[in-house]
């Protein structure tokens, strides 16, 4: 059969990068899996145990001529994958094979191999996560006087500033790094536990010393750059592991999925675009649009990680005693996929806001329409200082602004609420006294200072602590 009678997974062919593919493919796993029994092997002669340098040197060449066919076959026959790669090992290194996975559980490979990939995936999340907030970092800088229209419940709201908009978005994201970073250095390796968490298998080996076992799980932890070991577990890993890490990707879905939709709106007012390139088609029947693809695409694969979240909570909460086998089919799929999908997410997170278009007199524009109904406190303000009521001015200002507000609604037309209010003799306000209110920059309070103390606080430690994961630029 031809590839394309097979199904292939989007995540390969159209999202994810090669990089976090193969951090969850076959020939990654595999390999650790060979780099983890040669590791137990050393702590093991070092302990003391018959085993002989000449074994341990034979391990290590054929450490990466992983046969997957003749494991596939060993696996139709055994029916348990990591037996089927024992044999396999074995064939290849005869004088090691009495001593593969000597005392170990086939947890000691699969779990400490969960963790090894998920500590690395963390990683590259890490990197991509600090590439998209350095982009935000200077487009909040940039644009940190802008006045834009607020918003709450998405009703013209407050002036705030676009760049004041785009310190909201990375403050989220620096939340997600903060618990990123806590869960990435939390991680343990399960260790060499055995089969119920007992050790039992390794007091026989060692005739019941302690501190050799310790040693071993020691030297396991350092060959794989870790600090620690679970201190106590079944079979496995406590599979909160696995929750918290998914929790950590569902948060990075939320913020990006929230900056996809506020940008998705801000688009649709003309204010704000992601790229669009150009002989890009926004659709097939109107030549005219430009679709935000982008964060179209983005808000969907986030939906995807942010529902996957509950698949890991249901695993941690269903496992029974030491260890139960219902966990295996769904951990393959919802830790490896949701990986691929906040991959794929990053990707076009960094992507957009590397090019972010930002229409400023369309900004202007539609500031300008609603700023006199914005300003009408201040100038009220005005009106009384020159003698004026405040209830009787309060009553004026609310019947021109019905009036105003129903020209624009329902007719169409522009603001006139100014002409109204100097057209009124009861006002007693002139023009050019009016205008002095009407500019938006009195409108936006602590905007630009706002997000440069947040910048220089909060954002400019965690990208100078980390500049050598920052430089990516995508196209998606």
């Amino acid at each position: 059969m031809s590839e394309t009678s097979n199904f292939i997974s989007p995540f390969s062919t159209r999202y994810a990068s090669k990089e976090m593919q193969y951090l969850f493919s076959s020939d990654k796993k595999f390999k650790t899996w060979r780099s983890l029994w040669i590791a137990l092997a050393e702590a093991e002669q070092a302990a003391g145990l018959n085993i002989t340098d000449e074994q341990i040197a034979e391990l290590k060449a054929h450490e990466n001529d992983v046969d997957f066919d003749a494991a596939a076959e060993y696996e139709k026959k055994l029916r348990h994958d990591v037996m089927a790669h024992i044999h396999a090992y074995g064939d290849l290194c005869p004088t090691a094979r009495p001593i593969i996975h000597l005392g170990a559980t086939s947890c000691y490979v699969g779990d400490n191999t969960d963790v090894i990939i998920m500590r690395d995936a963390l990683n590259l999340v890490r990197g991509k996560l600090v590439t998209v907030m350095k982009n935000l970092r200077d487009f909040a800088l940039e644009y940190k006087a802008l006045p834009c229209l607020g918003y709450t419940h998405l009703q013209p709201a407050q002036l705030v500033t676009v760049g004041k908009r785009a310190s909201l978005w990375l403050y989220e994201l620096s939340l997600d790094f903060n618990d990123l970073d806590y869960v990435t250095k939390s991680l343990c390796l399960l260790g060499s536990k055995g089969t119920t968490g007992t050790q039992a298998s390794f007091m026989d080996l060692l005739n019941g010393d302690g501190e050799k076992i310790d040693a071993i799980e020691k030297y396991i932890c350092e060959k794989f750059g870790f600090e620690n070991c679970v201190p106590v577990s079944g079979q496995t890993y406590s599979r909160k592991f696995d929750s918290r890490v998914m929790n950590v990707l569902s948060g990075i879905a939320q913020s990006a999925y929230k900056f996809s939709n506020d940008l998705r709106l801000l688009q649709s007012f003309k204010e704000m675009e992601e790229p669009f390139e150009k002989h890009q088609i926004g659709s097939s029947a109107m030549p005219y649009k430009r679709n935000p693809m982008r964060c179209e695409r983005m808000g969907a694969l986030c939906r995807y990680v942010i529902s996957d979240s509950t698949n890991t909570a249901i695993t941690a909460s269903t496992q029974w005693m030491e260890r139960t086998l219902d966990d295996s089919a769904n951990r393959r799929i919802a830790l490896a996929e949701a990986f691929l999908a906040i991959d794929a997410v990053l990707n076009i997170y960094i992507n957009v806001t590397n090019g972010l278009v930002v229409y400023p007199k369309v900004i202007e524009s539609r500031v300008m329409s609603e700023l006199p109904f914005m300003a009408s406190e201040n100038i009220m303000m005005e009106a009384v200082k020159r003698g004026g009521d405040r209830q009787t001015l309060h009553e004026i200002i609310r019947r021109h602004s019905m009036e105003a507000g129903k020209r624009v609604k329902e007719q169409g037309l522009d603001n006139d609420l100014i002409d109204r209010l100097c057209a009124d003799d009861a006002f007693g306000v002139s023009r050019e006294e009016i205008e002095c209110h009407l500019r938006p920059s009195e409108y936006i309070g602590r905007c630009p200072e706002q997000v440069e103390n947040f910048v220089r606080d909060v954002i400019d430690p965690i990208i100078s602590s980390n500049s050598a994961l920052g430089g990516m630029d995508l196209t998606v």
